[in-house]
C-alpha cells in the first residue's frame, strides 16, 4: 500500500494546485519579509490586542456548474473553517459570483444564504454578473482572533492530531465529505468553537484546516511552513467505515476537518475536547527536525517528500535549489 500511496501523492491533483502558489507570490513580490506573514489559512493583521483575519476562496468551475447550491454553501462554510483554523471567529462574508443567467445564479446565492443563516455570519456585499460565459464563484471572509493558531508554529516533538467529523458522506462525484447535511445548526457552530478555545486556553499553537490537498497534503503544508518534518501513521488517521483509503487520505475535503500540532503534554486534553462533541480525533504522527515526510503503515515506512529538495507551496524554509519563496498565500484550493 505504501508504494501506491507515495506514487499517488506525487501525482495528486490537489497537491499540484498548491505548486501554482509560488509563481503568484513571486509576481506579487510578497515573501518572508512582508508586513503581514503570508502562507497561513488567513492573513493575520495585527489590530489592537488581537488580529483581524482575512481569507478568500475561489472554486473550481466544474463544481460550481454541477452543484451550484452546494457550491454556494461551501463558499461560506470553507471560509469559516479557515477563520476557525487560525483561532478566530468570523465577522462577515462578501462574494463575487458570475453566471449564465439569473436562474443559475439564484441557486448559488441560495446556498450561500442558507449557510450564512446556519452559521450566523452575515453576507454584507459583493459582486455579481449574470451575463457571464460560465459559472464562477469566489468568497471572502473577515474575522477576528485574540490568540492565533498558525501553520508556521509546529515544532519538533509536537504530536500531529487529525480531528474530523465522520458523520457524513461524499457528495459525489467530487471528494467533498459533507457532515453538515441535516445537522443541527447549533451543533455545527459549537463544534467550530473548539478551535478558538484551544488557542485562547494555550493548548495548541499550530493548526490548518484540511483542504483539497487532502489530509496528507494539508499536513505537508503545515510541515513546510513550520520548517519541520514528521512521520505519519496512515493507519491511525480517522476514516469512515468502508471509505477507500487513498481517496480519503489524498483528496477528501471534509466540511469539518483540521490537522493540529500539539505539545505532547496537551495531547490528551485536546483529543478529549473533540471527542466530547463526537468528533473523531487521533494522534497520527509526530513532528521532528528532519524536514522530510515519512509515511508508515503495516510496520513499514517510506520517505514520501523531502522539503529541502521539493517545495509544496513555496512557504516556509527554502529548498536547497530554486528561489526562496519563504512565504506564500495558501488560498489556491477549492
Amino acid at each position: 500500500m505504501l508504494d501506491e500511496l507515495v506514487s499517488a501523492l506525487q501525482a495528486s491533483r490537489g497537491l499540484a494546485h498548491k505548486h501554482d502558489i509560488g509563481a503568484a507570490v513571486r509576481a506579487l513580490g510578497i515573501g518572508a519579509h512582508s508586513a503581514v506573514r503570508v502562507g497561513d489559512d488567513c492573513a493575520a493583521i495585527p489590530d489592537g490586542e488581537g488580529y483581524l483575519l482575512l481569507a478568500i476562496e475561489g472554486f473550481i468551475q466544474e463544481f460550481v456548474e454541477y452543484d451550484p447550491w452546494f457550491a454556494g454553501w461551501c463558499g461560506v462554510m470553507v471560509n469559516l473553517s479557515d477563520i476557525y483554523a487560525m483561532g478566530g471567529r468570523p465577522l462577515a462574508v462578501v462574494d463575487a459570483v458570475w453566471s449564465r443567467g439569473e436562474e443559475r445564479m439564484a441557486a448559488v446565492l441560495a446556498g450561500m444564504a442558507a449557510a450564512a443563516q446556519t452559521y450566523r455570519v452575515p453576507v454584507v456585499g459583493g459582486h455579481s454578473n449574470a451575463r457571464s460565459g460560465g459559472e464562477q464563484l469566489a468568497v471572502s471572509v473577515l474575522g477576528r482572533a485574540s490568540k492565533l493558531l498558525s501553520g508556521f508554529d509546529a515544532r519538533p516533538g509536537d504530536v500531529l492530531l487529525a480531528a474530523i467529523d465522520l458523520r457524513g458522506a461524499y457528495r459525489e462525484p467530487f471528494p467533498h465529505w459533507n457532515c453538515t447535511g441535516g445537522a443541527p445548526p447549533q451543533r455545527l457552530r459549537d463544534d467550530l468553537e473548539i478551535l478558538p478555545c484551544l488557542a485562547e486556553d494555550g493548548l495548541c499553537a499550530a493548526a490548518k484546516d484540511i483542504s483539497q490537498a487532502g489530509i496528507i497534503g494539508t499536513t505537508m503544508m503545515l510541515l513546510e511552513t513550520s520548517g519541520v518534518g514528521a512521520e505519519i501513521d496512515v493507519d491511525a488517521v480517522p476514516r469512515p467505515t468502508g471509505c477507500e483509503p487513498l481517496r480519503w487520505l489524498l483528496s477528501a475535503f471534509p466540511s469539518f476537518g483540521f490537522v493540529l500540532a500539539v505539545p505532547p503534554q496537551r495531547e490528551r486534553e485536546v483529543i478529549e475536547r473533540f471527542r466530547a462533541r463526537d468528533i473523531a480525533c487521533a494522534a497520527i504522527g509526530r513532528c521532528d527536525g528532519s524536514r522530510e515526510l515519512r509515511l508508515r503503515a503495516g510496520g513499514e515506512s517510506r520517505t514520501a517528500w523531502d522539503f529541502r529538495r521539493q517545495a509544496v507551496t513555496g512557504c516556509g524554509a527554502a529548498t536547497d535549489s530554486g528561489p526562496d519563496t519563504s512565504a506564500a498565500s495558501e488560498k489556491a484550493h477549492a
